[in-house]
């Protein structure tokens, strides 16, 4: 049912179009029976090879590279400790992956839990991101979050650096892949080919480069 969903294009609902009215109402019931979330999101156990090819890669210039991949393992613990993980990308027309992980994975954090939370993102977050990020944490004393991501987003711009600071004074960790975190996803989190053995992870010629490069911006900042 839900892959089905998933792969409609978001203005209609099983094929009937947005506009009939009748359409509308078998769509409100529907949605709050299924109580799905308000905006289309892909979440998956494993990302496309080609997917983490493109998007992951840690150039300098990301141009087309406009979604959001977040992979995710949170490790809950209480009396027993408890691991889950999976993936999210946005659409770029809907909520991004960081809100989408707050609204729909971890939509609230039991006080008497710890989180810790690590993410592998393609690129870091946005202003608006960073901020519900900050909040988040603020919030919750129970969360530890680490992020580790492929690029800095708008890194240059004040408005980010003051963002990712604020991040930072919240407790948040963020961190630039290295080639063993890429690798990490790669194993963790990319599809292999059905009845193949799993392939090794061939790192990209500048990858060492960009990851140096742009630890050295995010020490700056």
């Amino acid at each position: 049912k839900m892959a089905e969903k998933q792969e409609e294009p978001s203005n209609t609902q099983n094929g009937e179009p947005d506009n009939a009215e009748e359409g509308e109402e078998k769509k409100k019931k529907k949605l709050k029976r299924e109580d799905l979330p308000p905006f289309e999101i892909v979440t998956g156990e494993r990302l496309p090879a080609i997917f983490f090819k493109f998007q992951f890669r840690n150039v300098e210039y990301s141009s087309g590279r406009n979604k959001t991949f977040l992979c995710y393992v949170i490790e809950t613990q209480g009396k027993e400790s408890v691991t889950s993980r999976g993936y999210l990308e946005d659409e770029h027309a809907a909520a991004h992956a960081e809100m989408a992980f707050f609204n729909t994975i971890l939509p609230k954090c039991e006080s008497s839990l710890r989180y810790n939370v690590t993410w592998y993102v393609s690129s870091s977050p946005c202003v608006t991101c960073a901020d519900r990020i900050t909040e988040t944490l603020k919030k919750n004393k129970n969360l530890r979050l680490t992020i580790m991501v492929g690029r800095l987003f708008m890194w240059e711009e004040p408005e980010m650096q003051a963002a990712l600071k604020k991040m930072k004074s919240a407790g948040c960790k963020l961190r630039i892949m290295k080639p063993q975190d890429f690798e990490y996803v790669w194993q963790n989190f990319v599809e292999q080919e059905e009845g193949e053995e799993a392939k090794a992870f061939v790192p990209w010629e500048d990858i060492q480069e960009n990851f140096q490069y742009y630890e050295e911006k995010l020490a700056e900042i």
